[in-house]
């Protein structure tokens, strides 16, 4: 799988759930990084771009078990295998309850379930918020950075602090440009 040639095509939108090219204004790379799984391995890509004024999250990602895995924006920007615990908590610097169901959620750093298909691989868009990559606190683009990770299971979206969403399968450090 080419995950630099994929890695465009999610941010411009060409990707399932996206919208297809129509040759407007090529999106601009805001950040990227490289997915890895406990075993130190190379499984895929994270790119976080601007197309037409929306910040979306690029996510392609292979060897993966089928199904629904939690995904989340992580407060620290190192992904140590084979645990990624290094990658601190949820990115959450407006001290939210975890969910996108929860009444007191959700953290900055949550994020839809990915999807992974019966081959092991997932390739799609989320829009995300744009104070994301606006100057400060909220951004992810924050001195030491942040980190993209998959989690085993998925994300209940309602259960503090990660939506029991099980361990950290595959991590990626975003990295600006």
């Amino acid at each position: 799988m080419n995950f630099r040639l994929v890695a465009f095509a999610l941010v411009a939108g060409c990707s399932h759930g996206g919208t297809p090219d129509t040759g407007g204004p090529r999106p601009r790379s805001i950040a990227s990084g490289t997915f890895h799984n406990a075993a130190g391995e190379r499984v895929g890509l994270a790119t976080l771009g601007d197309s037409a004024g929306t910040l979306r999250l690029g996510i392609s990602a292979s060897q993966l078990s089928p199904g629904q895995h939690g995904l989340h924006f992580h407060a620290q920007g190192t992904c140590t295998p084979p645990d990624f615990t290094s990658a601190g908590a949820h990115f959450n610097p407006d001290q939210r309850k975890h969910g996108r169901l929860n009444p007191d959620g959700p953290h900055l750093g949550d994020l839809p379930n990915l999807i992974v298909g019966d081959d092991g691989s997932a390739d799609t868009t989320f829009a995300v918020p744009s104070a994301l990559a606006e100057p400060g606190p909220r951004s992810l683009l924050q001195p030491g950075g942040t980190a993209v990770v998959i989690h085993a299971v998925a994300d209940d979206e309602r259960t503090d602090p990660s939506g029991n969403s099980g361990d950290r399968v595959a991590c990626a450090v975003l990295e600006p440009g």
